[in-house]
């Protein structure tokens, strides 16, 4: 006959339960006269009693934790993942996260966007549930989950580059509002992703180029910006007012995408083209104008050891005059009007 477990009692008809765990005191009955039951009881208790907080720790509590603490370049793109993501697992307690309870946000997420899309919002979720389960502790110094449950990402269905053409270009261009018309056509001819645009500085404008700090950029190098001649004529029609290049309402402008860049695709029937589709066009007009690779991957921000802090004017040189090319090809562009 095994030993029973250290903490049970047998007191009148049930046993019951008087151990010390962790420097606190559990105090019960187990509710049964059966000693297998009771020392079933038993480990369930320990387990609940050792982690008594556990699972007071909800998602949108360790979403606002990750939020308020994590310093990646591209938190603002998680944080609105997480916009999307509250709503349908926010009031769950962490152990409650986990593909099973996940599947309404996919489904729901799966009727407008692509699976790759999914998974950067799926990326987020598994990055929050592996630090609450290994590195972040609460005051009885245990883990907020005991372990990270595997989030698997979908296939990839993605869609292939969109560049759009001279007339989708014009046809897109006709559509928008002359705010959001000045960001898409800086990006047309400049190859800069969103949020570089979104975080232009005036401070980063040096004759003819935009230096964008490595702390800003992408790839964690500094970046150098060459402007063409209708990307100089751009940041000349706008007014030098405030910290940042592109403004809406005297506010540092947020995305591109918003109701507006949707609103305009639509009526230009242009629903294919998403704003990433701006960098690959640009990276095909390069190409087409006969830019080497070399010079196509500096210009599009491409990690490399080519462009350096101490790039050279010769270098400088050759990157204005290998935007400037793209200009020689178009056939019509719309005329910008002052913000």
């Amino acid at each position: 006959m095994s030993k029973k477990s250290t903490g049970l009692t047998k007191r009148g008809r049930f046993w019951h339960i008087n151990k010390v765990i962790r420097g606190k005191r559990l105090y019960e009955s187990t509710g049964t006269d059966n000693l297998a039951e009771a020392e079933h009881y038993l480990a369930k208790r320990i387990l609940e009693f050792s982690e008594p907080k556990r699972g007071q720790h909800t998602f949108i509590k360790a979403a606002t934790k990750y939020l308020q603490e994590e310093t990646k370049k591209s938190l603002s793109r998680d944080a609105q993942s997480l916009e999307i993501i509250i709503p349908f697992i926010g009031h769950l307690p962490l152990s409650h996260v986990h593909m099973g309870t996940l599947e309404p946000f996919i489904t729901a997420r799966r009727k407008t966007v692509l699976n790759a899309t999914i998974n950067r919002d799926l990326s987020v979720i598994r990055r929050i549930l592996i630090l609450a389960a290994r590195l972040w502790r609460d005051e009885d110094n245990q883990s907020w989950l005991s372990e990270a449950p595997l989030i698997r990402l979908l296939k990839n269905n993605g869609r292939k580059p969109y560049p759009i053409s001279w007339e989708e270009q014009n046809r897109l261009m006709a559509e928008l509002p002359d705010y959001l018309a000045n960001i898409v056509l800086f990006a047309l001819n400049t190859g800069c992703r969103d949020q570089e645009m979104c975080g232009l500085k005036w401070s980063d404008y040096f004759d003819n180029l935009f230096v964008l700090p490595a702390e800003r950029s992408k790839n964690g190098e500094e970046r150098i910006i060459p402007l063409n001649s209708i990307a100089r004529n751009i940041i000349n029609s706008l007014p030098r007012e405030g910290e940042y290049v592109f403004t809406q309402n005297g506010k540092r402008f947020a995305r591109i995408t918003g109701t507006a860049w949707k609103s305009a695709r639509k009526r230009a029937n242009l629903t294919q083209c998403r704003v990433h589709d701006l960098r690959h066009t640009f990276g095909r007009r390069l190409r087409a104008a006969g830019i080497g690779l070399e010079d196509r991957e500096d210009l599009l921000g491409h990690k490399s050891n080519r462009i350096t802090t101490h790039y050279s004017k010769a270098e400088v040189e050759n990157l204005l005059t290998a935007v400037e090319s793209i200009v020689e090809q178009k056939f019509s562009v719309r005329l910008l009007r002052a913000v």
